[in-house]
């Protein structure tokens, strides 16, 4: 029997339109509609004409139902300006993250949620306090996707046919909080999303809509204090910092030179003339297209280790995408970029396994623990 939602799921994943998928599939739009409304079984053969259009097994359309993910949940950017089919194919895509994620949780034992909500407080004091409650100091954050995975953020890759949307995030059904990062961009731009959307579930998704001007602003505020906290910088004595210091502390912080720049202006290290020419001098030097000779691209150390384990057991990718429901390629594009390791079919099976507990490692500084 067919599962409507999931079937609105596929097609939106897909990026089509009820017209697309008449068009992919041979269906009629009169008839898809009855399905996706739940007023009419397709055939076993139409079902198997929308599996292939979909690129989804068929076992996909009768799997359980599934909850789609609100618009308001998301902390989409620029949702005005977002067309529909961008903004679906994100959402399912999210969606989907999440089945992974129970199914993970289903046979490890994961880190539990961590992440404070602080509306109340301003984005420099609520950096402030996550770092103190995190034990951090004001030392630099070594790896941000793994301090969020420590601190039981699940973080996935923002699947590549989904890159014209930003990284969002959202607090699943208001208890776990996830990240998706668009893996397309610096290692320094990256640690900075991953910031953003901390800002985000910490100022915003707990108690109002995540959207807007000002709540951009706001997780902006927040990434970078929170990347570069207040006393840290005034330590690094850059009052009055030129681009060659500033690209040099950059290292130190590991963040984007013009973000540095900007947050040195923000705390009056630099006058606005100073700014001016230090990004001038920065874009010069290609710093306001991209990063050269960057950082490398932060990877995931809780989907490592679920993988790592998973294959130790002999429990092949092709076995969790058959799981699930969906391909290999599917599952492939949601931990692409954060999984050193490509992932591969192959029909081998095993017994389910156990619940190992998986501890993961911040990476703090030593100095900067509790």
């Amino acid at each position: 029997m067919l599962t409507s939602s999931r079937l609105v799921l596929a097609r939106k994943r897909r990026r089509m339109t009820l017209s697309r998928l008449s068009q992919e599939s041979g269906v009629s739009v009169r008839s898809l509609t009855a399905f996706e409304n739940g007023h009419k079984e397709p055939s076993p053969e139409t079902l198997d004409s929308l599996a292939t259009a979909l690129d989804l097994p068929v076992s996909f359309f009768s799997a359980p139902d599934v909850e789609e993910i609100e618009v308001d949940a998301l902390s989409f950017r620029a949702l005005s300006k977002m067309s529909a089919l961008d903004r679906d194919a994100a959402r399912s895509a999210g969606r989907l993250a999440i089945e992974i994620n129970t199914w993970m949780e289903d046979r490890f034992s994961l880190p539990s949620p961590d992440v404070p909500t602080l509306p109340h407080l301003s984005p420099e004091e609520a950096a402030e306090r996550v770092r103190a409650l995190w034990g951090l100091g004001e030392a630099p954050i070594p790896n941000m996707v793994h301090l969020l995975e420590s601190h039981g953020v699940r973080v996935f890759s923002l699947a590549a046919d989904c890159a014209s949307v930003d990284a969002f995030s959202l607090r699943w059904q208001e208890k776990t909080p996830f990240v998706f990062l668009n893996l397309e961009k610096s290692g320094e731009r990256g640690r900075f999303d991953a910031a953003h959307e901390l800002g985000h579930l910490v100022l915003h998704a707990a108690h109002r809509l995540p959207h807007g001007q000002e709540a951009e602003q706001e997780a902006q505020q927040f990434a970078s204090a929170f990347l570069m906290p207040r006393s840290g910088i005034y330590a690094q004595m850059l009052h009055n910092a030129d681009a060659k210091r500033i690209l040099s502390a950059k290292k130190k912080w590991r963040v984007a030179a013009v973000a540095l720049a900007y947050r040195l202006k923000d705390l009056d290290l630099v006058t606005d003339w100073g700014y001016r020419t230090a990004i001038k001098q920065l874009s010069q030097m290609g710093y306001r297209r991209g990063e050269p000779d960057g950082i490398v691209r932060e990877s995931s150390q809780l989907l490592s280790k679920v993988f790592s384990a998973l294959r130790a057991g002999g429990f092949p990718p092709s076995k969790i995408a058959e799981d699930l429901d969906i391909t290999t390629d599917e599952l492939n594009k949601h931990v692409f970029g954060l999984v050193p390791l490509v992932l591969v079919g192959d029909r081998e099976r095993v017994a389910k396994q156990s619940r190992p507990n998986l501890r993961l490692v911040s990476e703090q500084p030593a100095s900067a623990a509790r």
